[in-house]
């Protein structure tokens, strides 16, 4: 258990500190090549803040742990919106200018719906996995599309600003390099510990993949949600959410699936799937803006934080 509990611990410091150097090096060596801000925001940056979901969920889907594959997505996602985006708007309330991000929410709730209605029959094969992974790319399409497109958006010239500071071309691949190695090490790490407390203390891997895993995996998310509010760009804190929920429902759930189909635990359809699609729901119904630009103010923050609270409580007692 001590074993595990240290295991546990470093494969979180690791997989925080590499995702940070994978996404810094991400981002600049998508910069040399002429990506444009718009499309570094939503893609490079969403792909690189949901790297350690990724990995974790594949290692865990390949070890024949499906609970913290599955409960590790689902789990972030209801980290990022209630525990991440509810900390940030009660430091500072967050205004929202970008009209690409307003897009993304409504798409967001519609991929969430689709994703947890494959999940019915408590089972996601391969087949549902596949479809996933196609609604994947056709989302990634429309993103590169939109990310062409010459009218100015306030998602791309905050990005476009916050990734100004040139780092050579040598160096990003090379910090790529070391923290894609060091994402893959600590995820490995950090799936066996969660494993062996998970059997220690006599409760379901999901619970672990949902609260501890979840909570480790989604903490790049929120220093750079954090450090982004802190600077007045409102719209990357919301993008870094938005971007990462959209990987982890669909990429991060798909090849885990592809790699093993699971059967899914009910839990998952009573409770966590649908305080997955409320906190989305929520997050349209607050940041959307339907008469004027969109803003989460620090009540409906709090509001999002007493959620997540309310949430962890109800783990704790099913547990």
């Amino acid at each position: 258990m001590i074993w595990a509990v240290a295991a546990l611990i470093t494969g979180l410091i690791v997989l925080v500190w590499s995702a940070d150097r994978f996404v810094d090096g991400s981002a600049a060596a998508a910069r040399h090549l002429g990506a444009p801000p718009l499309l570094i925001g939503m893609v490079i940056v969403g792909f690189g803040t949901s790297a350690p979901e990724m990995l974790v969920s594949a290692i865990s889907a390949l070890q024949g742990n499906p609970g913290i594959a599955l409960g590790n997505a689902y789990g972030s996602n209801i980290t990022n919106i209630a525990l991440i985006l509810g900390l940030v708007a009660v430091i500072k309330p967050i205004a929202i200018q970008s009209g690409v991000l307003r897009r993304e929410m409504p798409i967001l709730i519609a991929v969430t719906v689709f994703a947890v209605a494959q999940l019915l029959d408590y089972n996601l094969t391969r087949w549902d996995a596949l479809i996933l992974l196609a609604a994947f790319g056709i989302l990634m399409t429309w993103t590169v599309m939109q990310s062409k497109r010459s009218s100015p958006d306030a998602f791309g010239t905050e990005i476009a600003a916050d990734t100004q500071p040139g780092m050579p071309y040598r160096k990003a691949l090379l910090w790529i390099a070391i923290g894609l190695g060091l994402l893959l090490a600590a995820s490995r790490i950090l799936v066996w510990g969660a494993v062996i407390i998970a059997r220690e203390l006599g409760v379901s891997d999901l619970i672990i993949g949902l609260t501890i895993v979840a909570i480790g995996t989604s903490l790049p998310e929120l220093a750079s949600s954090i450090a982004a509010a802190r600077k007045n760009e409102h719209d990357i804190a919301l993008g870094n959410i938005l971007g990462s929920n959209l990987f982890n429902t669909l990429a991060v759930v798909g090849i885990a699936g592809i790699i093993r189909p699971m059967p899914v635990d009910p839990a998952v359809i009573t409770r966590d799937a649908p305080a997955m699609t409320i906190l989305t729901v929520s997050l349209f119904l607050f940041a959307y803006g339907f008469t004027a630009p969109g803003r989460i103010n620090r009540y409906e923050g709090a509001t999002l934080l007493a959620s997540y609270v309310a949430y962890i409580s109800w783990l704790v007692i099913t547990a």
